[in-house]
């Protein structure tokens, strides 16, 4: 399945590894040296181009070098973003437990 992450980007879900509330999570130090370090690295791509960020998502990216990682600036909630990640699965399930019930 896809996730929008907000100006025409969509990544993998398989490729997310954390999905973070940027006003929560910036408040620690681990965190900010975290995100300082990947800025330095190259590996930030800032997708709130004109917006306030609220979530920052955590994926793992094959590279030339073997896995790395990308972190993905979003102007979407970490809420919405999660929902809408397990919005497929919930659909999934449900089916899954009504046709347990009632049969095929």
């Amino acid at each position: 399945m896809l996730l929008h992450l907000g100006a025409d980007v969509v990544i993998e879900e398989g490729e997310v590894v954390g999905i973070f509330d940027l006003d929560n999570s910036s408040t620690s130090k681990r965190t900010r040296a975290f995100l300082a370090d990947a800025q330095r690295k190259g590996e930030v791509i800032n997708v709130s181009i004109g917006e306030l960020p609220k979530s920052f998502v955590v994926c793992t990216v094959e590279t030339t070098r073997g896995r790395g990682q990308r972190v993905y600036i979003s102007p979407i909630a970490s809420s919405t973003l999660r929902r809408r990640a397990l919005a497929p699965f919930s659909a999934f399930r449900r089916t899954a437990l009504r046709w347990r019930r009632t049969g095929p």
